[in-house]
């Protein structure tokens, strides 16, 4: 089993995406000349049952943290596991 993905993206007012490569100031308005602005963000989560949009890119990347720290790695039992591989048994 994989890691669970929440990339985060911006949208254009007509729905499209916003390439990764066109800026934006804080508010959404765009600093590319071929861009009409970010009308909002994005995150979809691999896991099937969570996503958020908003206006706010902040927030929105705030909450898909959040939720992404719900999810528990992979076959992660912490530093037990290590302690075990690295026990060393002396008489």
């Amino acid at each position: 089993m994989t890691a669970h993905r929440a990339p985060l993206t911006n949208h254009h007012p007509d729905g499209s995406t916003c390439p990764p490569n066109h800026k934006h100031t804080s508010s959404g308005k765009p600093l590319h000349n071929d861009c009409p602005g970010r009308s909002y963000s994005q995150a979809v989560c691999t896991c099937g049952t969570w996503q958020f949009k908003g206006p706010g890119k902040g927030y929105v990347n705030e909450s898909r943290k959040r939720h992404l720290a719900t999810h528990t790695p992979p076959g992660s039992q912490g530093p037990a596991v290590l302690r075990d591989l690295l026990r060393l048994d002396l008489p």
